[in-house]
C-alpha cells in the first residue's frame, strides 16, 4: 500500500480544486488508510510526463501517476514505459464534460442546447474537434461567455460539478483510472 498518491496532470494549477472534487472518493478512501493523495499540476502533457518521470525516481515511496489528454485517438499515442500508470483524458479532458450534459445545464443555465453535444455512450470516440465544436454550439447563447476563453474559471467548476460515476461509466480510461487507485489502496 502506498505512503502517497501523486497525480501530475496536464492543465493549469487553477483546475486542481476541480479534479480535487472529483476525486473526492480516491481522497477519501486514500485519507482512511492514512495516504496522502496529491494533485500536482503541468501546463503541458510533455511536462506532466516530465515531472512524472522525476517522481518515479525521487518519490519512491509514492504511486505516481500520469493524467494527460491524448489529443487525439488513443490508438495513435505512444507506449510509455510505465504504461500502467499513465492514464488518458480521451480525447480531451473536455471530454469528460459530455457525460454529464445536466451538470453542463445546470452550470450554463436555461440557454444551454444540450442537443448541440455530440450523442455518444462512450464519449472517448468523440473526435476532439466535435468535442470543441459541441460545446461550442451547447454555451453559445448563455450569458457565462465561451468555455475555451474562460476555460480557467470554467473548467474547475464543471470538474467539480460533473458526477465522476457518469463519467466512468462513459470513459472506460477514467473507470480504468479510478480502478487502478482503488486497488492500490485496498
Amino acid at each position: 500500500m502506498p505512503a502517497e498518491i501523486r497525480i501530475y496532470f496536464e492543465g493549469d494549477k487553477l483546475l486542481k480544486p476541480g479534479f480535487d472534487t472529483f476525486f473526492g472518493e480516491l481522497r477519501r478512501r486514500a485519507r482512511e488508510i492514512r495516504c496522502e493523495f496529491r494533485l500536482i499540476s503541468s501546463k503541458s502533457g510533455e511536462q506532466a510526463q516530465h515531472d512524472f518521470e522525476a517522481s518515479l525516481q525521487a518519490n519512491r515511496s509514492a504511486w505516481s501517476i500520469l493524467l494527460r489528454d491524448s489529443e487525439g485517438p488513443l490508438r495513435r499515442r505512444p507506449a510509455y514505459a510505465h504504461s500502467e500508470r499513465a492514464f488518458w483524458m480521451v480525447e480531451m479532458m473536455e471530454s469528460w464534460f459530455h457525460a454529464d450534459p445536466a451538470a453542463l445545464a445546470r452550470f450554463y443555465g436555461p440557454r444551454f442546447k444540450r442537443t448541440a453535444l455530440k450523442a455518444n455512450p462512450n464519449i472517448e470516440r468523440i473526435p476532439k474537434k466535435d468535442l470543441e465544436k459541441g460545446l461550442r454550439a451547447a454555451i453559445v447563447k448563455t450569458t457565462k461567455g465561451n468555455y475555451f476563453d474562460n476555460k480557467t474559471s470554467h473548467g474547475p467548476q464543471l470538474l467539480a460539478a460533473i458526477d465522476p460515476n457518469l463519467v466512468r461509466q462513459a470513459a472506460p480510461n477514467c473507470n480504468r483510472l479510478f480502478q487502478a487507485i482503488l486497488t492500490h489502496l485496498n
